[in-house]
């Protein structure tokens, strides 16, 4: 049976020892289909299957992007590693779900449909910030939009079923993963059930899934029912609430906030014996007080290590905490918050404790179970991974005429990381607007030296039209690699958020030795002209070492850098749990600095995010200010976009702070709701657009802020106004506001020194421009 205990003891403390290694990737013995060997790209076609020998597939994946053979596409790490552990895979790649036909295209597979929505959530690439449809998707050839349908993972599983009844579905990638318990749903405003519950899949797979597919794939090969995998981190399913495979749980209640425990009632000194008698329902005098059953008293000893807090504490790899039901989440927004924070504080793999929560009642009730997440992969797993046989080209299927992909129908996202290199995974920086923590863990996962150089080397000699240049040598961010804790103990032992938030860590070793070789390394190779850095730089890291921000300037800056400050103000900043704008301060200074030595005039681009949970009006005033004192004009900006399960959103829909303890009476952070006030922060934003002008300047005079309207310099806004026509029309996207005429100037690429904001991951949009210059090189996302 399930023993219960109380939600304190979810919080008591133990010796967390680290998890013993998993099984290694490459420790399974083959599937016997490997004697076909890898195909040069996982077929999408029945032709396709016939000339690799193939008269069926043994896992067939559906996927909502386009099939792009590269390791920076989920669909394409995760069919080449089921695919060098002998397993045939096919791809179905954006199908057209209005029926189950395309479903049926490659077969029946032999073991089960991996399903997922694409590198994005679905929703997010339908749709901007401001709930305005995407006229395009950088994972389709030519950046079509509309070949994916919205939460894709629902409607594709569906059709899944209904192609092939009995055969298991398994759910992946980021959709499910942010969406793997009961979420707040942005799109529709409200709380919506687990992905798992609303797809009936069989199986969900969160994070970073080769280890989990590659155990599930030799289970059910070994013909195991689905229903017994109960037991594999990175999974979640579905059980009934009195289902024997679960029992020996220890059970801890975390259902509440605020809930009194055992009241005992307060003992009467005066009491006689008469009325104590009286009070337990019998008359002492007569003799009809119960009698306690006599038993010999027994002792029993028990080992209590010294750090316990308690005499019983459960063992962790027999723990599951019980969240809030989904009806109590979906109606208390307090209930929701409390279990975010539960969620986020249960994702280090060294000390995490499953998960489990209620999804209706009556004889429908069913508990959707997440056992606890992953064991991140050992740097040869990551090699493993890495070094299988991409092609590192879209399928031939989207060839144009002349059999290339950068005409009509090229595919944005990748051309965006065509001639890029993925060297780690994961971040521990823990911003609560990112969903990479949720995703990919804090743990961070690096590949070898000798691995990456071995990539460099492949695009130099394998893909088209590379011309010397590698575009970036990242990931999640540029210096996290071969960064981590510098005990695996106290690693195993941690449940902060975030290792470098408020500040850095003393258990966290900041040494960019290593990544200053590999930069080194890469630049000697044969072929290769620059390497270029562009992904996301830590800055507060990299102060603390000067001699990578002289590395990084002198060699790897094409004459614009990107940093993500986000904010000025001291409020929004602790709710992102971002560093204060002094460390922008300090790595500006060691960067022109670096710049300056190195004979070369280059400029940072620091990002900002509007609307954002605990941003007050005044907040985006100061920031405006600050922006103007600086001489930046940012040219697009980004407004606070609530992904599902991000502790950001949790603030926004709850207006409660899960960074700290939950109660009913706890802090109540600011929320940036309604179209009127999430225009007005993007205005300060774009306090140089005429366009904005009537609105800031009613709000400072409401503010009582009217010394900041004037023709002067040290004034924000001006007094006068030009005719306008209140439209404003990107120069990076082309479903912005759409003005009756746009202007030629309107349509043009941002000009040298603009800034440019932007944290939807999407790549740039074409205009029809010829590039210019250095502005080309600013213009990837962050």
């Amino acid at each position: 049976m399930t023993a219960t205990l109380t939600r304190d003891d979810a919080h008591s403390h133990q010796t967390v020892k680290p998890p013993k290694a998993e099984r290694a990737l490459t420790a399974y013995r083959p599937y016997w289909a490997k004697r076909f060997g890898p195909a040069p790209f996982l077929p999408m076609s029945r032709e396709e299957m016939t000339q690799l020998g193939w008269d069926e597939c043994d896992i067939i994946i559906v996927s909502g992007d386009a099939y792009v053979d590269h390791p920076s596409f989920g669909m394409a790490v995760i069919g080449r590693t089921l695919e060098a552990q002998g397993f045939r895979v096919g791809i179905i790649a954006q199908p057209d779900w209005n029926s189950a036909e395309p479903f049926k295209a490659l077969g029946r597979p032999k073991l089960f449909f991996g399903v997922a929505a694409g590198n994005m959530d679905s929703m997010i690439n339908h749709y901007t910030a401001d709930r305005k449809i995407r006229s395009d998707d950088a994972y389709t050839p030519g950046g079509e939009a509309g070949k994916r349908p919205d939460r894709a993972t629902l409607v594709y599983t569906q059709r899944c079923k209904e192609a092939f009844k009995d055969v298991p579905v398994i759910i992946g990638g980021i959709e499910a993963s942010l969406r793997r318990i009961a979420h707040y749903d942005y799109w529709s405003d409200k709380v919506r059930r687990s992905i798992l519950v609303d797809s009936k899949a069989d199986l969900l797979l969160y994070g970073n899934a080769e280890r989990a597919i590659i155990e599930i794939a030799h289970r059910l090969a070994q013909r195991k029912p689905i229903e017994s995998i109960t037991d594999v981190r990175g999974t979640a399913f579905m059980r009934k609430v009195d289902d024997p495979q679960l029992a020996g749980w220890f059970e801890i209640d975390s259902s509440s906030v605020d809930q009194p425990g055992k009241v005992d009632e307060l003992i009467n000194p005066y009491a006689t014996t008469e009325e104590t008698g009286s009070a337990q329902g019998a008359a002492c005098a007569t003799g009809d007080a119960p009698k306690a059953e006599e038993k010999p008293i027994q002792i029993v000893r028990r080992t209590v290590a010294k750090t316990d807090a308690r005499a019983v504490t459960p063992p962790r790899e027999r723990s599951v905490i019980r969240l809030p039901s989904f009806e109590q989440v979906k109606s208390d927004p307090v209930l929701y918050a409390h279990a975010n924070r539960v969620l986020h504080l249960e994702t280090n793999p060294g000390n995490a404790r499953a998960l489990v929560q209620r999804h209706g009642d009556g004889p429908s009730v069913r508990d959707v179970w997440l056992n606890p997440p992953p064991i991140p992969l050992s740097t040869a797993e990551m090699d493993h991974v890495f070094d299988l046989p991409y092609a590192r080209s879209p399928h031939p299927r989207y060839a144009d005429e002349h059999g290339r992909h950068d005409g009509a129908t090229k595919i944005p996202a990748w051309e965006m990381i065509r001639f890029s290199v993925n060297i780690m995974r994961g971040c521990f920086g823990g911003c609560t607007f990112c969903s990479i923590t949720e995703h990919e863990g804090r743990v961070i996962q690096s590949r070898s030296e000798e691995s990456i150089l071995r990539e460099i080397e492949d695009i130099r000699d394998k893909v088209q039209g590379f011309t010397g240049v590698v575009s970036d040598l990242g990931g999640p961010t540029a210096n996290m690699w071969h960064i981590g804790c510098k005990s695996k103990e106290i690693e195993a032992a941690c449940r902060k958020p975030s290792c470098v938030y408020p500040g850095i860590c003393q258990n966290l070793h900041t040494d960019h030795g290593p990544l200053i070789q590999l930069y080194r390394k890469a630049r000697a190779l044969k072929g290769v002209k620059k390497i270029l850095i562009g992904s996301g730089l830590r800055y507060d890291l990299a102060v603390e070492s000067p001699e990578y921000i002289t590395e990084l300037v002198t060699h790897h800056v094409g004459g614009y850098l990107k940093i993500a400050p986000e904010h000025t103000e001291g409020g929004p900043l602790s709710k992102m749990m971002k560093p204060g704008i002094g460390t922008y301060d300090r790595f500006k200074q060691l960067f022109e600095a670096a710049s300056a030595a190195a004979g070369k005039k280059q400029y940072l681009i620091p990002y900002f995010i509007a609307a954002h949970p605990g941003t007050s009006d005044e907040d985006m005033m100061n920031l405006a200010l600050w922006l103007k004192k600086n001489g930046f004009r940012a040219d697009q900006v980004q407004t606070f976009y609530p992904s599902p399960m991000a502790t950001a959103t949790a603030m926004y829909h709850s207006t409660k702070n899960p960074l700290k303890k939950v109660t009913r009476d706890s802090e109540t952070v600011d929320i940036v709701k309604g179209e009127k006030r999430r225009r007005l922060h993007k205005a300060f934003l774009r306090y140089h657009d005429a366009n904005n002008w009537p609105l800031l300047r009613q709000a400072l005079q409401d503010m009582g802020r009217a010394d900041l309207i004037g023709n002067g310099k040290h004034h924000l806004i001006p007094s006068w106004q030009p005719q306008t026509d209140g439209s404003y029309c990107s120069a990076r996207r082309t479903n912005s506001t759409p003005s009756v005429k746009p202007s030629a100037k309107a349509s043009q690429r941002p000009r040298a020194g603009t800034l440019l904001t932007q944290h939807t991951g999407l790549p740039p949009r074409e205009q029809g421009q010829p590039a210019r210059g250095p502005a080309k090189g600013r213009r990837k996302p962050g």
